[in-house]
């Protein structure tokens, strides 16, 4: 692991890409003969979703669903929808990390909604003890602490995104005014 003075490197790349085979060899186990629709969402998820579809070993079909939320009581609206009906369908929503568990509560009563046969969630990083309510992560990468995280798909205010492993920001303070910290974390890899 690398650690710089403003972050330290949490889930190394190998890490992550044997954890995602190993979701993937499960997901190809639990739905042989269902064929699922994996729900990737945006942006976070892309890069976990990505590398997890491609571990797959089954027909499947992938769409992506885009959120927001609206003023301070974390309503949740749609900033892009399905393209692909989920009526009848094994679904797997994919999602970068869990935290309340709030959001992943109305993810998946949307899809049962509209008629999903299944929901399942796929879920890189969870945060279970900042669970709220009581949502099930059928498929679940590695646990967390509350430590703000970069990379992989994790991002801050919109940066960080394409960082192979993911980071822990440990002085936020520090780390808003560092503008090198994408060139130290790819130079500290070789």
């Amino acid at each position: 692991m690398t650690t710089l003075d403003y972050a330290t490197e949490v889930i190394p790349e190998t890490d992550l890409l044997s954890r995602v085979a190993e979701l993937g060899e499960a997901i190809t186990h639990d739905f042989r003969g269902r064929d699922p629709l994996f729900v990737i969402m945006l942006n976070g998820s892309v890069p976990f979703g990505a590398d997890l579809v491609r571990r797959v070993d089954l027909p499947a079909e992938v769409d992506f669903l885009g959120l927001n939320r609206f003023g301070g009581g974390g309503r949740i609206g749609i900033a892009m929808d399905l393209s692909t009906p989920v009526l009848d369908r094994n679904v797997i929503l994919i999602e970068d990390i869990i935290d309340t568990g709030l959001t992943l509560t109305v993810l998946r009563r949307m899809m049962t909604d509209r008629g999903a046969a299944t929901v399942s969630t796929a879920a890189l990083l969870d945060k279970t003890r900042r669970r709220v309510t009581d949502v099930p992560v059928e498929y679940r990468g590695f646990e967390v602490g509350d430590e703000y995280l970069v990379g992989y798909g994790l991002d801050w205010r919109g940066l960080y995104r394409n960082l192979r492993s993911v980071w822990a920001v440990l002085d936020q303070d520090v780390f808003a005014t560092r503008t090198d910290f994408l060139a130290a974390t790819l130079s500290a890899r070789g």
